[in-house]
């Protein structure tokens, strides 16, 4: 399997594969709300067009990095989504990073998004589909985001049938800088568990695959059973 590891930026061409990667903490927050019960994740290019969608469509709940902000009903953390019931709802996800990744390669045949908690279902649906090229984007700071590109080198390392140990990728995720800011509370919107919960490996069965839906970029879990 032929990986490449890019910045946002750095994506110059559609590719035929792609892994959107950010850990903390876009995807981590996607994945639990998947896990909270929301049907599907409408991925917003700006903060106007999240409350845009929601005001058309009154049932759907906004959320954004950041503090709480009008017309938002949640922020990007996990630690403060995973006691939300989100049972059918349809979530407007709008981020810095993890968001504006997946939107410039939205129209790649396959889009995946990842973070550590869903790494091994990501990881077994590119070797179950069979992917020869993969595009890992590392939405962090342009590209060079710790946590990011040691998520996605897991992720390929696994896809490709490896023995990959999983526990230096997350130590240098843990070091990182995104983990080291949500730990000082320099990051507004966090709660204390957050870095813990960005770096759960494998708290999900399912992989989240986006795709275009009525002109819309929608996100959506896929499951995947385990393997030995």
């Amino acid at each position: 399997m032929d990986s490449s590891f890019l910045g946002i930026d750095e994506v110059a061409e559609v590719p035929a594969v792609a892994v959107v990667v950010d850990v903390m903490r876009a995807f981590t927050v996607a994945a639990w709300a998947f896990e909270r019960g929301a049907e599907k994740i409408v991925l917003a290019g700006s903060l106007d067009e999240a409350l845009a969608l929601k005001a058309r469509q009154p049932g759907w709940v906004a959320l954004k990095d950041g503090a709480a902000a009008p017309g938002f009903d949640a922020v990007n953390s996990p630690g403060l989504l995973r006691g939300v019931d989100l049972g059918g709802r349809t979530v407007v996800q709008k981020t810095t990073a993890g968001t504006v990744g997946a939107l410039a390669v939205k129209d790649a045949p396959l889009v995946l998004c990842a973070g550590f908690v869903v790494a091994g279902a990501t990881a077994r649906l590119l070797r179950d589909r069979g992917c020869g090229s993969v595009t890992y984007v590392v939405t962090g700071e342009d590209g060079r985001a710790e946590e990011d590109l040691a998520c996605a080198q897991y992720i390929a390392g696994r896809a490709a049938g490896e023995g990959t140990a999983a526990d230096p990728y997350l130590r240098r995720a843990a070091g990182s800088r995104a983990a080291g800011e949500l730990a000082q509370g320099v990051r507004e919107g966090a709660h204390p568990d957050d870095v813990a919960l960005c770096l759960e490996l494998d708290r999900f069965s399912f992989a989240m695959v986006a795709a275009q839906e009525d002109s819309l970029t929608v996100l959506r879990p896929v499951a995947m059973p385990s393997t030995p």
